[in-house]
């Protein structure tokens, strides 16, 4: 039996427990330490510390404090590990607590970290995902259930001194570009609601004003949110610090390619069972600079699609060259156009796409000027057919439920 490094108590606040953080700075003290081949598990929170509640309001996900996100559990310290090594990571396993078998997911308000369809979907939404065993289903999205890709969202080593000043450098002047942007163009240091494990004191007060947020990926890893990093799948992190120092958080039961809705895929508290090892020199040996990870043989199987294409061409017409993140977000918006065909209401479809198994491909990066993007959109999770046909679309969806919204305060 593995052991429980790091334990959490759902009812105590994130920041009483000193094996938790919610920053990357190198200076953060190992909460454990192990030898490579040990198996372990660490006990998480959710993404949020839990400010989320399970219940038919979206007051919780408007007045988020974004600022504390996320909450890590680690770092783990692995025996031998120097920099330029590569730390190998088997997810042997990740699961939701017996007494916590839901999750959540939601839309920010614009004003407070927004979304990938912020400008279509500008105020606080929130849907409640019930876990039963390996499948889940949504009061406030009908006739659709579908098994969890259960992983980490948010997994990573420490940066150095070094890749700490540089992630600080070049994420400032891009702010700098347009500091009054909103959402923002990146997230810099905050001080004060910065948990750095075990670090304490004038250190931790010091640590606390260069600590990097933990919301985009970078090298070491970070908030990549990758579906397919799922039990079975193995993971190759550039090490940075000596120990490594390997943390992992921000679990879901499910998402869909790209996370879209930011407060993005079912949301949960949880536990993961990891093992690890060293590949020496492996950073030089492989070319690598950013993880490379292989995915696991263990996933919901689906062999229908309705696939939804999308150009760089923006929502008014306008040409884009060669923009994906267009051309993604025009996928995204014909999807949901097609669902609310069926009886989904936008926001229910907008918030499906961010739950479900669905897959995002680049299509097309080279027929100028526009980048093709698709959405694949499983037809098995729905207990209705949404292929096309001849007699059009038959609203099948039961009607009378919707994503509960709360409008921006005054």
């Amino acid at each position: 039996m593995a052991e429980t490094l790091i334990k959490i108590d759902l009812s105590k606040s994130a920041y009483e427990n000193e094996n938790i953080h919610n920053r990357w700075h190198p200076d953060i003290p190992m909460a454990a330490t192990v030898k490579p081949g040990d198996d372990f598990i660490l006990e998480c929170y959710d993404w949020t510390g839990g400010q989320i509640k399970n219940n038919d309001s979206a007051d919780d996900v408007r007045d988020v404090d974004l600022t504390q996100v996320h909450f890590l559990s680690g770092p783990v310290g692995v025996e031998g590990a120097e920099p330029g090594d590569l730390l190998e990571v088997d997810i042997l396993d990740i699961g939701a607590f017996k007494d916590s078998q839901w999750g959540f997911n939601g839309f920010f308000s614009k004003k407070n970290g927004g979304g990938f369809l912020t400008e279509h979907f500008p105020e606080a939404q929130k849907s409640i995902w019930d876990f039963n065993g390996m499948f889940t289903k949504s009061r406030h999205i009908p006739n659709v259930e579908f098994a969890g890709m259960i992983h980490p969202g948010l997994i990573g080593c420490l940066p150095s001194k070094e890749m700490l000043a540089e992630w600080n450098k070049r994420e400032k002047e891009l702010y700098d570009t347009e500091p009054d942007r909103v959402p923002g163009l990146a997230n810099l240091p905050y001080a004060d609601t910065a948990h750095l494990g075990k670090l304490a004191g004038d250190a931790a007060k010091e640590a606390a004003l260069e600590a990097a947020r933990t919301v985009p990926p970078r090298e070491h890893g970070g908030n990549c949110d990758i579906k397919d990093l799922s039990r079975g799948s193995k993971v190759y992190f550039p090490v940075y610090v000596k120990g490594a120092g390997l943390s992992v958080g921000d679990l879901h039961f499910s998402q869909g390619d790209g996370e879209i809705t930011f407060c993005g895929a079912i949301e949960m508290a949880g536990w993961i069972h990891l093992r690890v090892n060293l590949i020496k020199d492996g950073m030089a040996k492989y070319g690598i600079k950013n993880p490379v990870f292989k995915p696991s043989s263990i996933k919901p199987r689906y062999e229908d699609y309705v696939i939804f294409e999308g150009i760089s061409v923006d929502e008014e017409g306008q040409q884009h060259y060669l923009d994906v993140h267009v051309a993604y977000r025009q996928a995204c918006l014909n999807a949901i156009n097609y669902l609310t065909k069926f009886g989904y209401t936008p926001a229910q479809g907008y918030a499906l796409l961010g739950c479900a198994p669905v897959e995002g491909h680049i299509s097309g990066v080279v027929d100028v000027p526009n980048a093709c993007a698709t959405l694949w959109l499983p037809t098995e999770i729905f207990d209705f057919d949404i292929n096309p046909t001849a007699e059009g679309p038959t609203r099948k969806v039961t009607p009378g439920t919707d994503v509960p919204l709360s409008p921006d305060k005054e």
